[in-house]
């Protein structure tokens, strides 16, 4: 069995009540938010056990981002932790009034260089899809964490991608 079934976001824990519109609970099922994607795709990826679905609710993707924007968010995190992730919730948040202060927990300055740093591999994508894997994506129109636009193209080779319209990261109004 593999060890999780959801998978939380930098800087939260607990907070996958905010994705129960969407979420599918059961054994063969594989969920993350924005950095919990990646880890969730990570441990479907190299895992023998059946997954028949991998959820990635605004899946933590900056590959689009140049390394300049990468050094900045690292530097800006180094600076003022506390600052930084008050920042991150309000953006996550937007355009929502959702108040995230139960799910925070402080985020690690490896864990913003590994998701900022990450890149989704098109063939690790497509070794799932061979596995019967099937992926879908969640992506809000009103992102300000991720370009929600570029993400949608990129996961529509791969997965069943819902965008949605008028929220933003964290999918809720």
């Amino acid at each position: 069995m593999i060890s999780k079934t959801y998978f939380s976001g930098f800087c939260l824990k607990n907070e996958s009540d905010l994705f129960f519109n969407y979420i599918l609970k059961n054994e063969f099922t594989v969920s993350g938010f924005s950095y919990g994607a990646i880890k969730a795709f990570e441990q479907v990826l190299n895992s023998d056990i059946r997954v028949d679905k991998l959820q990635l609710f605004s899946p933590a993707f900056f590959q689009t981002k140049d390394k300049k924007y990468k050094r900045m968010q690292l530097m800006f995190y180094k600076k003022d932790e506390d600052a930084y992730c008050n920042n991150f919730l309000k953006n996550i948040t937007y355009p929502s009034n959702i108040n995230c202060d139960k799910y925070f927990i402080p985020g690690t300055y490896d864990d913003l260089d590994k998701l900022i740093n990450y890149n989704w591999d098109e063939k690790k994508l497509q070794s799932l899809i061979n596995k019967g894997v099937k992926i879908e994506v969640f992506i809000g129109e009103k992102d300000k964490i991720i370009e929600a636009q570029k993400a949608k193209d990129f996961f529509l080779k791969y997965a069943t991608v819902y965008f949605i319209k008028n929220v933003g990261h964290i999918l809720n109004k």
